[in-house]
């Protein structure tokens, strides 16, 4: 195995330990829930939320976007594009590997 591969594999390794302990202290310090709604896993979605109690829980003011709309679709198709590309470069360094 060269030194690229293990190096890679301890910072995989290293990042999904790291991922998993957050994770498991979000959860044990119930960060993200809104007290007094016990929904259980679904109190992590609003849907979840009666629509008579909707306005107090949530405060649909308190973001106002200032960027025009039509950014936020040119940045989405261009992230599209960019991982179509990657998709397309990482196939082709495979297929150049298999002959």
């Amino acid at each position: 195995m060269s030194r690229s591969n293990t190096i890679f594999k301890v910072i995989t390794i290293v990042v999904v330990v790291v991922t998993l302990a957050l994770a498991g202290w979000i959860m044990a310090n119930r960060f993200g829930l809104v007290e007094g709604y016990d929904f259980g896993a679904g109190a992590y979605y609003y849907a979840d939320i009666p629509t008579e109690q909707y306005s107090e829980i949530i405060n649909e003011d308190a973001y106002q976007p200032t960027t025009p709309k039509w950014v936020y679709y040119v940045l989405f198709f261009a992230w599209g594009w960019l991982m179509w590309r990657l998709w397309l470069w990482v196939e082709s360094r495979n297929e150049s590997r298999k002959k």
